[in-house]
Formats: structure tokens, sequence, C-alpha cells
């Protein structure tokens, strides 16, 4: 089974184009954040216009007018605004709730790269139990459909684990009915550890298909460098005649109790070229060959 293609949005300069693309695709899911430059606005027309597009944004970072805004409305002191993060429950709803405005609707909210929080000022677990408290909220009134984590390192630094945060969850929420619905991880060849883990029926993305959540995978190119980096070789060695773009994108959508990767298409021809790319997963055989040599430097 191959991860669904959805559209990241992080610095892909044509975003409305290739989102309107991406939505012909039919029930596709497309990520963002506010502080992905002006997305919110240029995604909200495509999402009006695309019902059967899946929406998720996030929460935590902002942009220097949007932190600006905050210290103004006396929800950030100057020392959080400069930080350029927040999982300041006020400033969670502040900022949701502004996301909303703009977007129309979201699907998901992430808290975003929690592990930025503070270390020695802020009580990680206390924060996002915090914040879970606050997107609970938003789901039980009906405004989003749920939430989850978005990190870069908080599994593979070992700051929480899929466990932790269904307790979490449940603290939040006062019950097993909590609104937990996603994580979110970067998979790539260079961020390969997470497919090993789940090749062995171990680590996050395995626990949380188990435990009935969405996962995704972010950043498979890793921000555009490994297609520069890819081989002849080695992306003949991961499937015969595909270019080293699209031996990375295989790799990424082939990793078990992946459900959705996410590529920062910059064009509609990106896009296309893409779902082709990931049409054919890798078998879990020649996957399990491929993280050996790269487990191999």
């Amino acid at each position: 089974m191959t991860a669904s293609l959805g559209l990241g949005t992080y610095r892909v300069p044509a975003v409305e184009e290739v989102a309107r693309t991406a939505c012909a695709d039919g029930s596709v899911w497309i990520d963002t954040a506010p502080n992905y430059a002006d997305a919110h606005q240029v995604l909200a027309p495509v999402i009006a216009a695309h019902p059967q597009a899946r929406v998720a944004t996030k929460t935590g970072f902002f942009t220097r007018p949007e932190g600006e805004a905050a210290l103004q409305a006396g929800l950030l002191t100057p020392d959080q605004a400069g930080a350029g993060h927040s999982l300041d429950p006020a400033f969670v709803r502040w900022q949701t709730e502004r996301s909303l405005t703009s977007l129309g609707r979201a699907d998901l909210v992430f808290l975003h790269n929690p592990e930025r929080a503070r270390p020695g000022v802020v009580d990680l677990p206390a924060a996002m139990r915090e914040a879970f408290t606050v997107l609970e909220g938003f789901a039980v009134e009906g405004r989003i459909g749920g939430y989850g984590v978005a990190t870069w390192s908080g599994f593979s630094h070992h700051l929480f684990n899929v466990p932790e945060l269904l307790g979490l969850a449940e603290e939040a929420a006062g019950s097993g009915e909590h609104h937990l619905r996603a994580i979110q991880q970067p998979i790539s060849l260079v961020m390969a550890r997470p497919v090993a883990l789940a090749l062995d029926g171990r680590g996050p993305l395995f626990q949380a298909r188990a435990a009935g959540l969405i996962t995704f995978g972010s950043s498979p190119l890793h921000g555009g460098e490994l297609p520069h980096l890819v081989t002849p070789e080695l992306a003949e060695f991961i499937s015969p005649g595909a270019s080293p773009a699209a031996a990375c994108l295989v790799v990424a959508a082939s990793c078990p109790s992946l459900d959705v990767v996410l590529l920062s298409a910059r064009t509609a021809h990106h896009w296309a070229t893409a779902r082709a790319a990931i049409a054919s997963p890798l078998d879990p055989i020649q996957l399990r060959k491929v993280t050996d040599v790269l487990a191999q430097g």
C-alpha cells in the first residue's frame, strides 16, 4: 500500500495554481500554516471552491506581523513575541480563530513543532495538554474536525511519544472521547529511521496507525535538497529507471503505516510528476534493502 499524495504549502510560490491542480484529484489533503507567507489568504478561494479537499493548518509559529498583533492584543509579552513561537492557550485560541477566519474551515489543526517551546521555561507536557484543551473546545463545537501534532524532532529526540500524546488528549478531553486525530513527522532518505521502525512494526507511525490516527509524512525531498544529493546509482537501486526526485518520493510513500506524504510541489507539472512517481510503491523487501543501505551511511 502506498501513501496518498498531499500538498504541502511551505515555500510554494504559486500555491494557488498548484492547489487547484491538487484539488482536481479529489479528496486531497492540503497542509498549511499561518507562518507560510500568505498561503492562508491565497488558499481560501481554492478551499471554498473544492469542498471535498481536506485542510490541515497549524498553531504555534507566527510571523512578525502576527506576533505584533498578538502583542498589541495583550496575548504575548515582548519576550514571547520575539521568540516566534508560542503554545500559550490564549494565543493558541486567538491564532486558531484567525486561521479559521482566513481559510474558512479546517479539518485538522496541528500543534506546530511543540518541541520549540523553550526548555527550562516551558513544561512541555503541561503546555501541550493546555493547548490540546483549547483545540478540544474547537472540535467539540464542530469548528474543526480534530487536532494533532506536527513535529520535526519531537519523536526522534524522545520528547514525547504517541501513547503520551494520547494520554494528554484524554486529560484534555476529560475522557477517552478526545479529538486527537493525527501526527506528522518528516520522512525522507535522510530521515529514514521512521521507515525502518515501521517496517519492524514499531515507532510513532505504527503506534499512531494502531490508535486510529492519520499519519502524515513531511519533507520527503528534505526542502528540495535531496534530488541534488541522490546519485543516479542510488536512484537506480531504489527504483530502476526512476529519477533522483522520484526515487526519494517513492521511498517516503512506501513507508508502512503512512497515510499521506506531503509534497511542497512548486508547479502543476511537479504535482503530476509526483503522483506518477508514487503510483508503484516499493515492496517491503526492497524498502528494507534501501533502509539498510542508508543505515550504512
